[in-house]
């Protein structure tokens, strides 16, 4: 059984399912960078079209949502994903429902992904000045529900069988900023691409960028410190099968 402490080897088919535009970039921008480079097909479901996340005066939902739908499919383009889907909840509404549930299945039944990506929902205080979205923790719980057991399940949603998605099992789970993470991944290579793809986000960072910049890599370099390297992502990694079949 390999440490789950190292590096793992990069997963065939990755599905990314977060709450928001930016999401992805912010917290697992370097993985995913270097995952893709190695091969890595990725697909991004997000709940939201991010359209709350604005102060500008004037700004509408519609509007919002267009943009930041288009930053997303921007920034998706850098690391080489072509597939963005989103799921058209409301910004700041998301919640862990069986209808989610069963929309999040829909698409891990489809796309087959060996491993999935998402929230820690556990982590309520990311850092002393930081409570975590509401719409990270449900995205996180229901994602969660969906990969175990009900992905794998004939008897659970057996209209989406009918329709030709049949069971899949999800070998691992990556939690991305959890309260106790126990794999790291090292991004030092791409993490300029990575804050590349992260300003195509226009609506959340323009003029921000000295300050992100700073502050994504002392996070980054915190991280490093556990694998010896200059920059790194943690995760909660969860391993649902043999260890050798992954």
């Amino acid at each position: 059984m390999s440490d789950i402490n190292s590096e793992p080897m990069p997963p065939e088919r990755l599905m990314v399912m977060m709450a928001h535009p930016d999401d992805v970039e912010f917290l697992l921008g370097g993985t995913v960078a270097k995952w893709a480079q190695a091969g890595t097909v990725v697909s991004y479901v997000l709940a939201t079209r991010g359209d709350a996340g604005s102060h500008e005066p004037g700004m509408t939902r519609h509007k919002l949502g267009q943009l930041r739908e288009a930053e997303q499919r921007e920034a998706a383009r850098v690391f080489g994903v072509q597939e963005v889907q989103f799921l058209g909840y409301h910004d700041g509404e998301v919640e862990p429902t069986l209808t989610l549930r069963r929309e999040l299945v829909r698409h891990i039944r489809r796309f087959k992904p060996d491993a999935v990506a998402t929230f820690d929902p556990t982590n309520l205080f990311v850092r002393d000045n930081y409570i975590n979205h509401p719409d990270h923790r449900a995205m996180g719980q229901a994602v969660l529900d969906a990969v175990a057991p009900a992905a794998a399940m004939p008897l659970n949603f057996v209209d989406l069988i009918e329709e030709g998605l049949v069971p899949h099992r999800v070998k691992t789970v990556w939690l991305a900023v959890p309260t106790s993470p126990n794999t790291w991944i090292d991004i030092t290579e791409v993490i300029e691409l990575k804050l590349i793809s992260l300003y195509k986000h226009h609506s959340q960072f323009d003029g921000n960028h000295e300050r992100i910049n700073k502050l994504l890599k002392e996070w980054a370099a915190e991280a490093g410190q556990h694998l010896g390297v200059t920059y790194a992502e943690g995760f909660k990694r969860l391993v649902l099968g043999p260890e050798e079949e992954v």
